[in-house]
Parts: structure tokens; C-alpha cells; sequence
């Protein structure tokens, strides 16, 4: 079992909030009309990179155990979301992805990579529900 960690600190701007993992950091904000300054992505655009990136990963390197030869993979990813309060569900309700590959693989190929994507991608793996969230607030700073 391996065990990953972040850390995420608010900063006094707006809705600013700072990531941290391994020594990278990166910006967390919302957009100029959800109160934030805009100056980086909002956590739902976030999950939909973190996605898009382990499965363009996964492609990658499973692609050549399929014989499949990859020059080029992109994924987009787009997902449905209602903010309008009046549903008791406020995450995704579906998240639809395309990987873009550039590779001259017949499509039952392609096929084939994207049932090993869908199986072998952890953070798809985990949005599927396999993981249990547990949140705890204590006074400690």
C-alpha cells in the first residue's frame, strides 16, 4: 500500500488556496463571478485534469504492451455538474472523456486500450465510488 499526501492552505486572497505535493505547488481559485480572482483553476476543473492526465498517463504506458504504437495522446473532458442548489447530489453527475491518440492501430485496438484506460486508472477507479472520504476539523493552528 502506498500512501500519497497534499496540503492545502487558504491565502488571504479571495478564494485563493494553495496545493502542495512533493514540492510542486500550483494556484486554486474560483472565477471572478463565484467571488474568486480567477487566477487558477476551481477544484471541479481540477478533478476533470487529474482524470484526463492519469488516463492519458495509463494510455501511455500500456499502449505498448498492446502493440499499439502512440506518437501523440491528448485527452478532453467535459462534465455535468448542477450548481443550482436544488439538487441534494451537488458533484458530477457524469463525467464523458475522449482520448485523442495519434497512432495508425485499427479502431478494435484502440478499442481494446480504452477498456484497459477505463479499468487501470486510479483516479477513475476512485471517482467510481471505490473510495471512502472521511473529513475531521480540529483547532491547531
Amino acid at each position: 500500500m502506498n500512501t500519497f499526501s497534499a496540503t492545502t492552505t487558504k491565502l488571504p486572497e479571495s478564494c485563493q488556496v494553495e496545493a502542495a505535493s512533493r514540492g510542486f505547488r500550483l494556484m486554486i481559485d474560483e472565477p471572478v463571478d463565484a467571488g474568486g480572482t480567477d487566477k487558477g483553476m476551481n477544484p471541479v476543473e481540477m478533478l476533470l485534469c487529474a482524470l484526463g492526465g492519469c488516463q492519458t498517463l495509463v494510455a501511455c504506458m500500456n499502449a505498448p504492451k498492446l502493440g499499439i504504437e502512440l506518437s501523440g495522446c491528448r485527452a478532453e473532458l467535459e462534465g455535468d455538474m448542477d450548481l443550482s442548489g436544488q439538487n441534494p447530489y451537488n458533484g458530477y453527475q457524469e463525467i464523458r472523456s475522449t482520448l485523442h491518440v495519434k497512432s495508425c492501430a485499427p479502431q478494435e485496438k484502440l478499442d481494446e486500450l480504452a477498456a484497459v484506460v477505463e479499468h487501470n486508472c486510479p483516479v477513475g477507479n476512485t471517482l467510481k465510488g471505490s473510495c471512502r472520504v472521511a473529513c475531521r476539523v480540529v483547532a491547531d493552528l
